[in-house]
């Protein structure tokens, strides 16, 4: 059995995702250790580093959705792949709007795990969800 050390962490960093943020707080859109990938928590920025779905929970979600779909297809995966997810949402009454979304990406045939918290506020104030990820790619 190989032990994995930090050593063998990659960065993937889609390109067509805003480096902006990335950049100038310093973090990565996803680490990759062997098959195993940590997505970093996404929001509702387009590729054009504009917030989509301003008030517009459903919208909003979809995006991320959609970025965490860029960000593990950099990484040679997709939505299926995710084992785990934490979902950050700023107003409890969005519970079942996002659930609605994730169950329209989340199509595997194993659903992954899920934390909700309900936050004071995420990095904007017109973001009203975050979702991170860790997803394990087939080799």
């Amino acid at each position: 059995m190989s032990t994995l050390t930090s050593n063998d962490a990659k960065p993937v960093n889609p390109p067509s995702l805003p480096s902006g943020p990335r950049e100038r707080f310093c973090y990565s859109f996803a680490v990759r250790t062997g098959n195993v990938i940590w997505v970093s928590g996404q929001v509702s920025m387009s590729p054009e580093g504009e917030i989509v779905g301003v008030d517009d929970v459903v919208k909003q979600t979809e995006q991320v959705f959609e970025n965490l779909s860029t960000v593990l297809a950099e990484a040679g995966g997709t939505l299926d792949d995710i084992v785990s997810t934490t979902t950050y949402m700023v107003d409890r009454a969005h519970i079942l709007d996002i659930n609605d979304v994730r169950a329209r990406y989340i199509t595997g045939p194993c659903p992954p795990t899920s934390t909700l918290l309900i936050v004071a506020g995420l990095a904007r104030p017109d973001f009203l969800v975050e979702i991170s990820a860790v997803a394990v790619i087939p080799e």
